[in-house]
């Protein structure tokens, strides 16, 4: 196997590995739409999300993750789910603080989640297999 072999090979298993996590998120909006809106109170500050609103950004993130996950417009959609990630991962800077209170250990799986987005997002263009935009420039 070919140095680009492996590199593309390694790309790929991260942008899959990334969507499987983002899917769960983005399923979990329609199955318990009130657990989303707990999140959003609890971590983002923003109280009286209702249904309709989890909902729709359950759209919207839908389509960025199957989007991101065909390897389509990869500075755009590499780069959301980077920065949707990111503010995620930051926002919960309160659990890292108290890692051994309940469950706080399980948010630090968000650090080489969001190592892995930054990595996809820098090397995109390299990112070839089972991508729908195989030129260099995405």
């Amino acid at each position: 196997m070919t140095d680009r072999t492996r590199l593309q090979l390694s790309l790929l298993l991260l942008r899959l590995g990334v969507f499987i996590v983002m899917a769960i998120w983005t399923i979990d909006k329609f199955a318990n739409p009130s657990h989303a809106a707990g999140i959003f109170e609890k971590f983002y500050a923003i109280p009286g999300v209702g249904s309709m609103l989890v909902w729709g950004l359950g759209i919207l993130e839908g389509v960025l993750i199957i989007a991101f996950v065909a390897g389509l417009r990869k500075r755009l959609t590499y780069g959301l789910v980077m920065v949707l990630h990111g503010v995620s991962t930051f926002s919960a800077f309160r659990q890292y603080l108290t890692p051994f209170e309940g469950t706080h250990l399980l948010f630090f799986a968000a650090w080489p989640m969001l190592a892995a987005c930054i990595a996809l997002y820098l090397l995109r263009d390299q990112d070839r297999m089972l991508s729908f935009t195989s030129s260099q420039r995405s």
